[in-house]
C-alpha cells in the first residue's frame, strides 16, 4: 500500500539532520525524485521550510510552526494565537528571562504564530505562564513551543491534504519529537528515526534502526 507513490510529510530537526548538524545532502536527490507530494512538517518559523523546499529543489508545500502555518502550492493559511504568544514572550521579560531566546533571537524573528523558548527556561514555569495566556507548551526536544492548543501538526496536515486533494491516511509520516505525535495519529503509516523521544516512539508504526538521517533514509529504502 504504501511506497513511492505515498505522499510525505517530514519533520526537519532530528529528521532530516546529521547527528552534527545540517540537513543531510543524500536527501535531496531522493526527494527530488520521489513521485508523490513532500509535505515538510516542522516547528521552525515559516522561512526556514520554505527555503528548504526551495534548496531541495521541491515545490513549497510546508507545515511550519507546529500547523500554525500552512503554505502549499500559493495557498497560504494562518492559524493560532500570534497575540498571546507575545503577551507571554512579555511575561518572560518582566520575569527576567529572554522572551524566546537571548537577542539576536533568530528562533523567533520570523515566526508567525507562536513563541520558540531556550530549554534552559524552567518547564514547569513555562507551561504555567502559557496556560494563563490561553497556550500550551510542546517539547520538541531542541525548545519549547507555545502555541495555541487548536493547532498541531496533525490540524496542518489535514490542512495541507485537503489542499492537495488526498487523503491524509495515504500519507507516511517521519519524525522524531513529541511533537510529531499528533501527526503520526493522522496518517496512515507512521515512521520514528531511533534517536525519536519516548512519545514519538509509543505512537510510530515504525522505529528505524538508524538514527536521524540515516534513519530517514531507511524509512524511504523501505517504502521502494
Amino acid at each position: 500500500m504504501f511506497s513511492t507513490t505515498s505522499p510525505l510529510a517530514i519533520d526537519i530537526d532530528g529528521t532530516m539532520t546529521r547527528p552534527d548538524g545540517g540537513v543531510e545532502p543524500r536527501l535531496f536527490e531522493r526527494l527530488r525524485e520521489w513521485d508523490a507530494p513532500i509535505v515538510i512538517a516542522t516547528g521552525k518559523s515559516f522561512a526556514y521550510p520554505v527555503a528548504l523546499c526551495t534548496f531541495i529543489g521541491i515545490p513549497d508545500r510546508v507545515i511550519a510552526e507546529n500547523g500554525g502555518v500552512v503554505y502549499v502550492d500559493d495557498d497560504l493559511t494562518i492559524e493560532g494565537d500570534a497575540a498571546a504568544a507575545r503577551r507571554v514572550a512579555e511575561r518572560l521579560r518582566a520575569d527576567g528571562h529572554p522572551g524566546g531566546w537571548p537577542d539576536p533571537d533568530m528562533h523567533n524573528r520570523w515566526r508567525e504564530t507562536e513563541l520558540s523558548v531556550s530549554r534552559s527556561v524552567p518547564e514547569a514555569y513555562l507551561r504555567t505562564v502559557a496556560a494563563e495566556h490561553g497556550q500550551t507548551v510542546v517539547d520538541s526536544g531542541y525548545s519549547y513551543h507555545v502555541k495555541s492548543p487548536a493547532v498541531n501538526k496533525a490540524t496542518g496536515l489535514r490542512r495541507a491534504a485537503d489542499l492537495l486533494d488526498v487523503d491524509p491516511a495515504s500519507f507516511v509520516a517521519i519524525g522524531d519529537s513529541a511533537n510529531d505525535a499528533e501527526l503520526f495519529d493522522a496518517v496512515g503509516r507512521s515512521y520514528a528515526v531511533a534517536n525519536a523521544d519516548e512519545t514519538a516512539r509509543a505512537r510510530a508504526d515504525v522505529i528505524t534502526e538508524r538514527a536521524f538521517s540515516d534513519g530517514l533514509l531507511e524509512a524511504l529504502d523501505s517504502l521502494t
